[in-house]
């Protein structure tokens, strides 16, 4: 394991030049200190874990001190917002600090988020907020310990630098790494601002250092898009599997490799709701949760409009043709594992369908469902979740198509309990938890958000005393207000 100055850097996107970002350095936040930290983040970077309690620590993620490696540079793109396109955006209140390549040869970004302003901030601060950056942080963490592609998050960092938003808040900072900060919004910026050559380079790096596994392909540009529709199809059904709502999929928030990427006001279901909205400025509704399916389609075919210099429509309209397909078949996957199913059967798709419905007027928590189901044996199981839905009869006849679905496969009781609790998780990242963690890291105590780190990391393991975490949420954590300052 490494200390903070054994890190080797490798600024590969840096090298690119100034008309992909600028050069920025991080404005410094007061008095920072640690808020929270992931290890297992760490460890992608080979750190040590008891790096993070040094005072460099706070000091190097909270814009006090740079490695003199590090080129701090704020990314140009553009991208389509809420369905409109905005020809020039970037990193408003974000840096890329520079690459770093671990012992295994994997690159990390290194990118603080809540840096200062940029060229690009558009008359704002620059600045993140403390409740945003626990957000982020907890999102980033409990996706990835889901199995959900993600961005990762290092720390938070905390300080007494005033911010005005709704109301008087702290500056925080939040170093978030990937293996790219490359959106979709970078392609359409060069596309639309006609700069071809910038372009060509542009797609030549993203092909040749995060999919080299397409160059050796008669048409690698062509490898490359389908590689990214195969990877969001799959991303989006895991959302969609697990009742992960983004709230702000507009083009330069979606990652070209297929990951998770700039939460805001995300949520998780709670009672399902097939047209639950999380972002309260979305006021169309346009990133509900049902829509979220089709506007990844959409945004996979905005991506490809800015790759026509390089790919054929034709060829690009029939890869993207493969979304809705694979979007299904990973969807149905996981969600039969999550009904304890082992094989796949032509009416399950309609049995699923079924039972979402029955849930939508009963206010049945989404992911205790799947939980509690598979806490017993199947009969038994069946008449615990029966008190939860108004539809009695309705359920009785799915729970009856259901229990014969299960007895057609051959011994599908052995290993049941274990076979679902692998993929139905127990504690779930709800609002209600985020917030009660953040008014007390607010408050100075960042017990709670270290604790509910800790419980988010290991989400299908029951853990002892944590049984807080694991109940329904109580009628005010339904209806928390996220939106997009959050």
């Amino acid at each position: 394991m490494k200390g903070l100055d054994e890190l080797t850097f490798d600024n590969r996107f840096a090298r690119l030049g100034d008309a992909f970002s600028t050069s920025v350095l991080p404005e410094p936040i007061d008095d920072p200190q640690l808020v929270v930290v992931s290890e297992s983040a760490m460890a992608l970077l080979d750190l040590e874990p008891t790096e993070a309690q040094s005072p460099v620590f706070a000091e190097l993620f909270g814009g006090h001190k740079l490695w003199s490696e590090a080129e701090p540079r704020a990314m140009v793109y553009s991208g389509h917002q809420f369905g409109s396109y905005n020809p020039r955006l970037g990193d408003g209140r974000g840096l890329l600090l520079g690459e770093v390549r671990n012992d295994a040869g994997d690159y990390w970004d290194l990118h603080l988020k809540g840096a200062g302003q940029t060229p690009y901030s558009r008359m704002g601060d620059g600045r993140a907020v403390l409740r945003s950056s626990i957000r982020e942080f907890l999102a980033s963490e409990a996706l990835h310990a889901l199995g959900i592609p993600s961005s990762r998050a290092l720390c938070v960092i905390g300080s007494s630098t005033p911010v005005w938003r709704e109301r008087k808040e702290t500056a925080a900072m939040l170093l978030r790494m990937a293996p790219s900060h490359i959106r979709f919004g970078h392609f359409e910026y060069f596309y639309y601002t006609r700069q071809p050559e910038q372009q060509r380079i542009l797609a030549e790096h993203v092909l040749n250092l995060h999919f080299p596994e397409c160059c050796e392909s008669d048409e690698p540009y062509l490898a490359m898009f389908r590689t990214i529709v195969e990877r969001n199809a799959e991303l989006i059904g895991k959302w969609q599997a697990y009742g992960f709502c983004h709230g702000v999929m507009n083009t330069d928030n979606m990652s070209i490799l297929g990951i998770t990427f700039d939460f805001g006001p995300y949520a998780f279901l709670d009672d399902f709701d097939a047209g639950f909205i999380c972002n309260h400025s979305d006021d169309q509704g346009r990133y509900s949760y049902s829509n979220q399916v089709p506007i990844a389609h959409w945004n996979l075919s905005a991506l490809a409009q800015a790759l026509t210099p390089f790919i054929s429509v034709e060829a690009l309209q029939e890869t993207l043709g493969l979304f809705l397909p694979l979007y299904e078949a990973h969807y149905l996957d996981l969600m039969r594992r999550r009904l304890g199913l082992t094989t796949a059967e032509d009416g399950d798709k309609v049995l699923i369908q079924r039972l979402l419905s029955l849930m939508q007027p009963g206010a049945v928590d989404y992911n205790l469902f799947f939980r509690k189901l598979g806490e017993q044996a199947v009969e038994q199981a069946l008449r615990v979740v029966r008190d939860d839905f108004v539809d009695l009869g309705g359920f009785d006849q799915w729970s009856a198509d259901y229990l014969a679905r299960v007895q057609r496969e051959p011994g599908n009781a052995e290993g049941r309990q274990e076979r679902m609790h692998a993929v139905n998780p127990l504690y779930v990242l709800r609002n209600y938890l985020a917030q009660r963690a953040i008014e007390a890291a607010e408050g100075g105590d960042f017990s709670e958000v270290r604790r509910l780190h800790q419980v988010l990391t290991r989400p299908f393991e029951e853990q002892d005393g944590m049984q807080a975490y694991a109940e329904r949420p109580p009628e005010w954590g339904k209806h928390l207000e996220i939106s997009c300052s959050s």
